[in-house]
């Protein structure tokens, strides 16, 4: 089997494993939210941040904590962190601190017991390899967590699809907010 075949089957059996209902209300969980905010580190964070663009495009007011326009979390925001192993500190530490001021979290990690999962107000369990390669997580053929940053991207990118449906942005319209200047 192909190297690429072997993650598009590794993607495959974690995906089949999500629940789509769970997608699409976290979608409307979103809609009906405030302001939405995104942590994570290293290529979780980036999975994060591709996940704040596109629902910039989708016309959400959207920010990344740790950037330097990110404005205070308050109550009616939400907060969609993002760790693999759900033990990230930065990560653990803003849902949290969300949390104590009111926000929403919304946690994306392989293991809902872990200090993310508990913290969280909603819970998307993406069954995926982490770097920890922890006994009982799913085996996989690719380093570290790439397995679950892939899975995540995928996942946040039906909620997105979810998202556009319920507010009515088609690709014409997500176009229009896409960068004019590069």
């Amino acid at each position: 089997m192909s190297k690429l075949k072997e993650i598009l089957s590794e993607a495959r059996d974690v995906l089949e494993r999500v629940d789509d209902g769970d997608l699409t209300e976290t979608a409307v969980l979103l809609a009906g939210g405030k302001r939405i905010f995104v942590v994570g580190e290293g290529r979780s964070g980036l999975v994060a941040k591709s996940f704040a663009m596109r629902m910039m495009h989708l016309g959400a007011a959207v920010y990344v904590i740790g950037e330097t326009i990110t404005p205070s979390i308050s109550r009616g925001d939400i907060l969609v962190a993002v760790s693999g192993s759900g033990t990230t500190h930065g990560v653990v530490w803003t849902a949290q601190k969300a949390r104590e001021l009111g926000a929403f979290v919304i946690a994306l990690t392989t293991d809902g017991g872990s200090p993310l999962g508990k913290c969280a107000s909603r819970l998307l369990t993406i069954p995926a390899a982490t770097k920890q390669r922890r006994e009982g997580e799913r085996q996989s053929v690719q380093p570290l967590g790439s397995l679950f940053d892939q899975c995540v991207h995928f996942v946040l990118d039906s909620v997105c699809l979810s998202y556009a449906e319920l507010r009515g942005v088609d690709h014409a319209a997500a176009y229009k907010l896409h960068s004019n200047v590069e």
